[in-house]
């Protein structure tokens, strides 16, 4: 965990980390670190959901794309950054 490493858990510090696993095609490594996100209680941004949006994109997990943006939609409505992703 971020904790673990001395990083203070932030979104900010996890949108970076997620954007990593989007850059590096590693979608599930992005997937776990949103997972840990929520765990640590730091709620997600609408740039966290979009940024594994786009990491899921880039590793071709489009069903998986489609179930971020769907739990996107029940925390922050219907957002043109998210659909830009």
């Amino acid at each position: 965990s971020m904790k673990d490493k001395g990083i203070m858990p932030t979104a900010i510090a996890y949108n970076a980390a997620i954007s990593a696993c989007e850059k590096g095609l590693n979608p599930s490594k992005a997937l776990e670190i949103f997972d840990e996100m929520k765990r640590e209680g730091v709620r997600p941004t609408v740039v966290t959901f979009s940024a594994l949006i786009s990491a899921c994109e880039k590793g071709q997990q489009w069903k998986l794309a489609l179930q971020v943006l769907e739990e996107m939609k029940t925390t922050f409505g219907p957002n043109v950054i998210a659909y830009s992703a």
